[in-house]
């Protein structure tokens, strides 16, 4: 397999409906913190949004990249070389991979609120990883970064 050079990087960001969903948790602290006053409201609000936006974004800080004959996704890098066939999932594919047809032992950065993925075969015979599902939202330009 011929080791790419076109260099690819994407972050899985939390929808914007979570962002949503952030305020919403310092809206509802501040009012649990209501009937003792405006600054413990305030104090509430504020609280309860800096930790829900902490956690929100802390979880859409997941990347993925191709840099130097290695992909990096999350906390795994794995070089190219160990890659076999690369497969571009559709939505209805992504989610048999997540789901029935998911091996325990692959490694899978997926975020159920993207779509597509891509499926790559590990090809080292001393890794017990079958294969690499990740989560994409430009399957096609990943896979011809990882030499698909």
């Amino acid at each position: 397999m011929e080791l790419s050079t076109t260099p690819y990087e994407e972050r899985l960001t939390a929808p914007r409906s979570w962002w949503l969903i952030t305020f919403l948790v310092g809206v509802a602290c501040g009012l649990t913190l209501l009937p003792f006053g405006t600054i413990p409201l305030l104090s509430g609000f504020v609280g309860g949004l800096l930790v829900a936006a902490v956690i929100t974004s802390q979880y859409g800080s997941i990347r993925i990249r191709v840099v130097a004959g290695s992909l990096v996704a999350g906390d795994a890098k794995i070089p190219l070389s160990a890659l076999g066939a690369v497969e571009i999932l559709d939505e209805e594919e992504a989610r048999a991979w997540r789901t029935f047809k998911a091996d325990p032992r692959a490694f899978m950065l997926l975020r159920s609120y993207v779509r597509t993925a891509v499926r790559a075969e590990i090809t080292d015979p001393t890794d017990p990883t079958p294969y690499v599902y990740l989560s994409t939202r430009e399957p096609e330009t990943l896979a011809k970064a990882l030499g698909a």
